[in-house]
């Protein structure tokens, strides 16, 4: 038997043939330069066609599952969050089968948040979702109640699972639904609940601050209790605090000191009365050097007619009060009207109105106090909170008070000290006073804001010094 052996020029790679001949001895050759060549050819044409192939049917097949992906996307329930901004991007992540857009106008549903603290002191959220454009008509209602101690991660998961299972009636009418699972998990059946505190519920807080330089330092210092029962039939709600502010200021010359102190009491005991009515009563005590005031207490029952249902009240209310009591006063110098001590009746009437509506929200309170004794004894306030969502992208918002006040009492017949004046140490007479702030924002670009990039910790707005 004999054999060939042929060797390729290239050191990586050797080829053997062997070839059997009946008779001759036994030969080996080399395979020509030009056979090697012709050889390496042909691989490197196989190579690159599968090559070719590959590139070409893996793009093809991409583009087809992106492009469906991309219509099914377009297709999703297109949503406002009308909501404050520390909720929004954590909801944006937990939440990716909607598409979330930047203009209420722009959008098929539309939900809002809005909240009142419980009587445990917790919070109550209620999320009203909208329908809007080809939703319209559906709309929905859920509700999420956080314990006082609740951490901000149970509180925002707890609203994502609620706007998760109010958003399903929509979503389920879109091509998203088929990627959508529901689960369920069982709890045992509750029992009935035993609340050896009765409802109340007690809040002990303390605060203290030290601030200091070289030439200035500072000290507060702040304590308060309170206790609430809150029912469907009855509210309660006792509370009393103490403030002690201490400031000094070294200069070349000397040393300014500022010193005040306050302690501070009120109560509150309200009877509901339906739907629209609520009376009660009121009661405080107070003491503070700011404002000559020794000591005084106040005493007044209260009315109260809501013109909606108490039960819309996280979406609107106008309520209108009236309280009309007596008050005693002890003051710790005389009063530019020589007094140390007096006994006064007055009485007080004050509309407010909240609503927060898809257009924006306004809350405004509008109150009014005299003392029977002497009419032109009186003050006026008007406080105001709105925002209103004008155009697409385009929203202004206005926030201001003003009051007209000819009731100051308690002025100190000597005059205040410069120093007193500049460190705001006493109460100075005034018949007014007044803060207003404007603003317009107006938003463009794309219509939404689906995508969430924490990256350097986000966006931060810095004004100037």
């Amino acid at each position: 038997m004999k054999y060939v052996q042929k060797r390729l020029l290239q050191p990586t790679l050797m080829l053997t043939i062997f070839n059997h001949q009946e008779r001759g001895n036994g030969l080996r050759t080399f395979i020509s330069r030009k056979e090697v060549s012709a050889l390496r050819n042909l691989l490197n044409f196989s190579i690159i066609l599968i090559s070719i192939l590959v590139i070409w049917i893996s793009p093809s097949y991409s583009q087809e599952s992106e492009i469906d992906l991309k219509k099914m996307q377009e297709s999703a329930t297109k949503v406002f969050l009308d909501l404050s901004r520390r909720y929004q991007e954590y909801i944006k992540t937990e939440i990716p089968f909607v598409n979330y857009v930047r203009d209420r106008k722009e959008a098929q549903v539309h939900i809002m948040l809005t909240r009142q603290e419980t009587g445990s002191g917790g919070t109550e959220y209620t999320l009203t979702l909208i329908g809007q454009q080809n939703y319209i008509g559906m709309d929905d209602t859920l509700k999420f109640v956080s314990q006082q101690m609740d951490t901000e991660e149970i509180i925002r998961g707890g609203i994502v699972r609620a706007i998760k299972m109010g958003l399903i009636r929509y979503v389920s009418k879109t091509p998203l639904a088929g990627d959508l699972s529901i689960n369920y998990r069982r709890r045992a059946d509750p029992n009935a609940v035993v609340d050896r505190w009765n409802y109340w519920v007690f809040n002990i807080n303390t605060n203290s601050r030290l601030e200091g330089e070289e030439s200035t330092k500072e000290l507060r210092l702040r304590g308060s209790f309170s206790a609430d029962r809150v029912t469907p039939d009855w509210k309660i709600s006792l509370y009393i605090s103490a403030d002690y502010d201490k400031e000094e200021y070294k200069s070349d010359e000397r040393i300014i000191s500022s010193f005040t102190r306050s302690q501070d009491f009120q109560g509150l005991i309200i009877k509901s009365r339906g739907e629209h009515w609520s009376t009660g009563i009121y009661g405080s005590a107070r003491s503070s050097i700011y404002s000559n005031i020794k000591f005084s207490y106040n005493i007044a029952p209260a009315i109260e007619y809501n013109v909606f249902p108490y039960s819309e009240s996280t979406r609107r209310e106008f309520r209108i009060l009236y309280k009309a009591g007596y008050t005693d006063i002890r003051y710790d110098e005389v009063t530019i009207y020589d007094k140390i001590h007096e006994n006064l009746f007055n009485e007080s009437l004050s509309g407010t109105l909240e609503i927060k509506e898809k257009w924006g929200s306004v809350r405004t309170t509008l109150e009014g106090s005299n003392y029977f004794q002497d009419f032109s004894k009186n003050r006026i306030e008007l406080f105001s909170d709105i925002n209103i969502r004008l155009l697409k992208g385009l929203s202004l918002d206005l926030f201001g008070s003003i009051s007209m006040i000819h009731d100051q009492l308690s002025l100190p017949k000597e005059s205040a000290t410069e120093e007193e004046m500049l460190l705001n140490q006493r109460l100075l007479a005034t018949q007014y006073d007044y803060f207003t702030s404007i603003g317009l924002r107006y938003t463009f670009g794309s219509i939404y804001s689906n995508v969430v990039n924490s990256r350097f910790g986000g966006r931060r707005r810095r004004g100037y010094r």
